[in-house]
């Protein structure tokens, strides 16, 4: 037993929680409670939805984008322009770029940025198969819509190196947006523009 909780049970899903990032133990412990107050039956939906997604999810095998199906609702919509990539980090950037309504292209998702003090190094991108669809030919422009982090700038870079031999325009998005900020955070106006005013990206 606990010396901290009165149940073992609950000192269990307070762990559980405190796993999580960005959640300490008294915002888990606040969490477990409330479900604790919870019917049964949307306890336990809850927990289903979270194994099913971990058991079932997907990810797209064009873009590497999370999917229900094996291609993603933006890679097999015809009326997206499928000449333009736009390269991003993950998941919440896709989403962030797609709440503007300013861009209908489709998309490439690296899932991260090369980043040594993480670990994260190119072979950890999703890279080669970006190389596969601009080498494909069908492609006419990769926008880079990469943090302005070192990392990011790094990344973008490394992007330009690998397809520097292909017939394509490299471009990145107009830096409307500060300094080492995520793009998921960055207002839907701002972020919408810098896509519609970007720029051709310089590899030297």
């Amino acid at each position: 037993m606990s010396h901290e909780y009165p149940s073992q049970l609950l000192a269990n899903a307070v762990e559980a929680f405190a796993s999580l990032p960005g959640i300490g133990r008294r915002t888990a412990l606040r969490l477990v409670l409330y479900l604790l107050r919870q019917p049964l039956a949307n306890v336990e939906g809850f927990a289903e939805a979270v194994a099913r997604l971990r058991q079932e999810v997907k990810y797209c095998h064009v873009c590497q984008s999370i999917s229900d199906k094996d291609t993603c609702s933006i890679c097999s919509d015809t009326t997206r322009d499928h000449g333009t990539i736009c390269v991003v980090q993950n998941i919440q950037d896709v989403m962030a770029i797609e709440n503007t309504g300013q861009y209908r292209g489709v998309y490439h998702v690296l899932g991260g940025v090369i980043s040594p003090m993480d670990g994260v190094g190119p072979s950890d991108l999703n890279m080669e198969s970006l190389v596969d669809r601009v080498a494909e030919g069908n492609v006419k422009e990769v926008i880079l819509a990469l943090s302005s982090t070192t990392e990011g700038e790094t990344t973008g870079f490394y992007v330009s190196r690998k397809l520097s031999s292909y017939d394509v325009r490299l471009s990145t998005i107009a830096r409307g947006i500060s300094v080492g900020e995520e793009l998921e955070y960055t207002d839907e106006i701002t972020l919408g523009r810098s896509i519609t005013d970007r720029v051709v990206f310089h590899r030297d």
